[in-house]
């Protein structure tokens, strides 16, 4: 496997999708228009056809989600000590900041980057790892938040029904459980629909990837040095360092499924987060600072990953 092959191509699209808005070579509507592609019509088509056709058993999803969601549990503590104790900022900042080190931009740079690397063996632990990602950081940061500034706020009930609601309008949510259940069906895909799905699964991944970069002009490298540098490390280095030794040296997972976790871990600050700061007005500029350049770094931090993760993983 040679990282190169398998890094640059990514990382070049998004840095093609930066330069295409940047100089105006495609225009607002343009982008937003192919956002709406990627997301709502060819990645969910990728996914499903890729869950849908994989041959691997389902199997039992709460090791893989015990790894992944133990190591975000760690590091959302660690934020939230760190918020107040290391970085002197108020407890209020505290559920942006954690949202911001372990929600990783999993499905427009890790889907492609997991497929690269393990093609479609990945499908099954992305599925389920992504059937509960979303939801779960957002119901718990919602509720963080409410906790720190002593509002009273929505229920949990309503949070967790206006959650559920969300997810079942979620394109990228209807491909994964439509195509699980799919597959429990044991119906097959037929060739004409699966060269329809071929079609517009090849799509998703240059879009989305194209996308991403015309969306990171939106954001700028700003905010305090001190929070700034503490959410990179944490997203960047701590997150996918204790997702490595959970999946690997405590519940011995498989060789794929501890990969895509890894992988998953490491990837930088998605929009969400920042979406999450701006509900809450809290910590802005270094959420906007870690979604762009983290993005950044994590040419480079997840090139390392990937060249080292199978001797790594392998050697245990």
């Amino acid at each position: 496997m040679h990282v190169i092959t398998i890094v640059a191509p990514i990382f070049t699209l998004i840095a093609i999708g930066y330069l295409a808005a940047r100089t105006n070579f495609i225009s607002d509507n343009a982008q937003k228009g192919l956002s709406e592609f990627a997301f709502k019509l060819a990645m969910p088509c990728l996914l499903f056809r890729t869950i849908a056709g994989a041959t691997a058993a389902l199997g039992n999803p709460f090791d893989l989600w015990l790894a992944y969601f133990g190591a975000s549990a760690i590091i959302w503590l660690i934020a939230t000590l760190a918020t107040s104790l290391l970085l002197r900022r108020p407890l209020i900042d505290s559920a942006t900041i954690a949202m911001s080190t372990v929600y990783g931009n999993t499905v427009m740079i890790g889907i492609p980057l997991c497929l690269a690397v393990y093609g479609p063996e990945a499908a099954t632990p992305i599925a389920i790892l992504l059937s509960i990602h979303s939801p779960l950081y957002w119901f718990i940061a919602t509720l963080h938040h409410q906790w720190v500034t002593r509002e009273s706020g929505k229920s949990t009930s309503q949070i967790t029904t206006e959650l559920f609601l969300s997810l079942a309008k979620n394109p990228l949510m209807i491909g994964i459980f439509s195509a699980a259940l799919w597959r429990v069906g044991g119906l097959g895909i037929p060739k004409s629909m699966d060269g329809i799905l071929a079609l517009l699964g090849q799509a998703g991944i240059p879009c989305a990837l194209i996308s991403l970069g015309a969306s990171l002009t939106r954001f700028r490298i700003a905010g305090q040095l001190p929070t700034l540098s503490l959410m990179l490390v944490l997203k960047l280095i701590a997150m996918p360092a204790l997702a490595y030794w959970l999946a690997v040296h405590v519940l011995r997972l498989p060789t794929v499924a501890a990969g895509v976790i890894t992988i998953f871990a490491a990837m930088p600050a998605g929009a969400n987060a920042y979406l999450f700061a701006e509900r809450t007005g809290r910590v802005l500029n270094s959420t906007s600072g870690v979604v762009a350049l983290g993005t950044a770094i994590a040419a480079v931090s997840v090139a390392l990953l990937i060249a080292n993760i199978e001797t790594l993983i392998r050697a245990q």
